[in-house]
């Protein structure tokens, strides 16, 4: 046991075409970059990039692959809908013309080190304010930031869940607790595989 609140973000760390990925001014910018890997012999198709977001290599979309594993079907699906809403927003932002503002890779790598170190528990920079904020007081800000877009996509009771994983912690939480609680592995594990089985 780590003690990590995301263990596989400091494991990819270590593999090309991961983590937060730049900026592109464009589609057009980032076709480019794709087909100058390609041409280079350093991936022989987008789908070796394994940024924590990218463009979907063969479906018209975004894909988002941040996330460890949630331990629950109900967590998966809340984080979801949480990610389309985030999308929602943003595309009707844009669609009315309002801008928002972008901060730097290093800066939210800040945050994401933050955020696989010590979870919902931890600080994380608020960048308007520029100082430190409890991370649960960030996530109600961001689900006040999409609660305009929820009910046109139908996801509340989804995006409700989210209260529940900060009531009750996340998989990660719920693991350690267990461990602090037994100091055994397996007893860890099972809880895994009870939880994950739990309502299939």
């Amino acid at each position: 046991m780590t003690g990590y609140k995301s263990y596989r973000t400091k494991v990819f760390d270590k593999f090309p075409r991961t983590g937060i990925p730049d900026a592109f001014e464009s589609i057009e910018a980032y076709d480019n970059y794709v087909k100058m890997l390609i041409k280079t012999n350093c991936i022989d198709n987008a789908k070796k990039i394994w940024w924590d977001l990218r463009v979907h290599p063969f479906f018209n979309t975004v894909e988002f692959r941040i996330c460890d594993i949630p331990m629950t079907a109900d967590e998966t699906i809340a984080i979801a809908a949480l990610f389309q809403a985030i999308c929602a927003r943003i595309y009707m932002l844009r669609s009315k013309n309002m801008n928002y503002i972008q901060y730097s890779r290093p800066l939210i790598n800040e945050n994401k080190w933050r955020a696989s170190r010590y979870g919902l528990d931890g600080y994380m920079i608020d960048f308007g304010k520029e100082e430190e904020v409890n991370t649960r007081a960030l996530i109600y800000e961001l689900l006040n930031f999409i609660d305009p877009v929820v009910p046109h996509l139908g996801s509340q009771h989804r995006i409700d869940y989210v209260h529940k994983i900060m009531e009750n912690g996340t998989g990660a939480d719920r693991q350690l607790a267990i461990y602090e609680e037994t100091k055994d592995l397996k007893k860890v594990a099972q809880y895994i595989s009870d939880n994950f089985l739990e309502g299939i």
